[in-house]
């Protein structure tokens, strides 16, 4: 199938070359049209240009901002002919802009989907990102073989606002596991361990998770090239904070560690991946 595809980020190209791989054909758009580069897609002169290619349009943005912007901009999504045609929206967005996305779209005879994804670069070259949607279940049956290819496990939360919620909800567990472990690792060092058989230690025993099988190998090399950074997870913990506050819930556990990735930007990491807060620990 031709599809669309914008915002070539971390995330977004490795899910963009994903596609490729599966053998569906590609047109992209990108801010800067150098982060294209790699990409054997055809390449769009604007958000209009892709969704006058494609029936299906990827969008992967830094947040709302950016998505709003990439619909409404002059030769944006929602000046092309939308009827029929469906707009898979990746980002993680703030929660209160997502039933704007819907129904700016609606009007113009598409069908957004908000489709967070759970997981960074690796799985995303592999298929193997969990993908949440939220939105009209005619588009997310027609969406869905294509999900299939970036996504091992789709959950169908169907009410507009829920998918995002729920990226946000995920991402308090995400946020904490890695700082926990983090420090855990950082205050093992201090005790004379070598930081391995820290890793190994913690990985069978109260460590052991999804967060610290991904970022193993980044913590033992420090090589914290960016595949989700603490800026977008700082982002994300605001967003949290939104919510909580919506539903008058305390969040102990997410204000703390909002705050944490917070002090990325006044240490200069946060473009960083964000198991780079592990710096903060052994910095002390």
């Amino acid at each position: 199938m031709h599809l669309g595809f914008i915002g070539l980020g971390h995330l977004g190209k490795a899910i963009a070359s994903r596609l490729l791989d599966c053998g569906h054909a590609l047109t992209v758009w990108n801010r800067t049209p150098a982060k294209a580069e790699g990409l054997k897609a055809e390449i769009a002169s604007s958000p209009r240009a892709v969704a006058d290619k494609a029936e299906i349009i990827f969008v992967c943005m830094f947040d709302s901002t950016a998505v709003h912007s990439i619909l409404s901009q002059k030769d944006g999504l929602l000046s092309s002919e939308l009827s029929g045609k469906i707009i898979v929206d990746l980002s993680t967005n703030h929660f209160k802009e997502v039933p704007l996305f819907h129904e700016l779209c609606a009007k113009s005879g598409g069908v957004y989907l908000e489709a967070p994804v759970l997981g960074s670069v690796i799985p995303a070259s592999q298929g193997a990102l969990t993908v949440l949607v939220s939105g009209k279940e005619a588009g997310y049956a027609k969406a869905k073989p294509i999900l299939e290819n970036i996504g091992k496990n789709l959950f169908y939360l169907r009410a507009p606002g829920l998918a995002t919620k729920m990226k946000l909800i995920n991402n308090l567990a995400l946020g904490s596991f890695m700082a926990t472990i983090a420090e855990a690792l950082a205050l093992g060092e201090t005790i004379g361990l070598e930081k391995e058989e820290i890793l190994e230690i913690l990985s069978v025993g109260g460590g052991n998770s999804l967060v610290l099988n991904a970022k193993k190998n980044k913590l033992l090399q420090e090589d914290f090239s960016t595949h989700f950074s603490n800026a977008l997870i700082y982002k994300d913990l605001h967003c949290l904070q939104d919510l909580a506050y919506e539903q008058k819930k305390t969040l102990f556990t997410g204000a703390v560690v909002k705050e944490l990735y917070a002090r990325t930007f006044e240490e200069g990491i946060d473009q960083e991946d964000f198991s780079a807060i592990y710096k903060l620990f052994k910095k002390g």
